[in-house]
């Protein structure tokens, strides 16, 4: 480490020299907001987007997504599309219509190509089977926050592009 520094650790919200005022704070990490009703999914999938992202917030429920999603501050989200309330597919629908700009991933435990082409006329930008999350669902969001699709290799429609 540079002698000039403090010594603060990363997870600090700001480096700073001995003394001087705050030099560049750290690059924020990209946001996103995840919906997934069963909690230990909803927990295993966090700890997967955690080494790369900040997970703002979890819901389990699509109204409770539509909520979150007009409160805090996101830059993906990601969502199950069997969820109590409202479904992933309807949630993403609804959050389209009142913020064009969103960027949606679905995640799944259904390999079927209507239900991923339904996603997509939807507006989402990407489509993961939940046994693939641990390979494809990073990468999904990365493709998300770059308004690219998604499509799971693993999937019986997708390629990925």
């Amino acid at each position: 480490m540079h002698p000039e520094f403090s010594g603060a650790p990363p997870e600090c919200s700001e480096w700073r020299r001995s003394g001087a005022a705050p030099i560049v704070p750290p690059m924020s990490r990209p946001r996103v907001l995840l919906a997934e009703d069963h909690a230990h999914v909803a927990h295993e999938l966090r700890r997967l987007l955690e080494g790369e992202f900040d997970v703002v917030a979890v819901v389990d429920n699509g109204l409770a997504l539509l909520q979150e999603a007009a409160t805090v501050e996101h830059d993906v989200i990601v969502t199950d599309i069997a969820m109590p309330e409202l479904d992933g597919i309807a949630a993403t629908k609804a959050l389209l219509s009142q913020h064009p700009d969103a960027r949606i991933v679905l995640i799944t435990v259904h390999d079927d190509v209507e239900l991923e082409e339904r996603g997509y006329a939807a507006g989402a930008l990407g489509y993961v089977l939940k046994l693939a999350a641990i390979h494809e669902l990073v990468p999904a969001v990365r493709a998300a926050l770059r308004n690219e699709r998604y499509h799971s290799p693993r999937s019986m429609g997708g390629t990925s592009q």
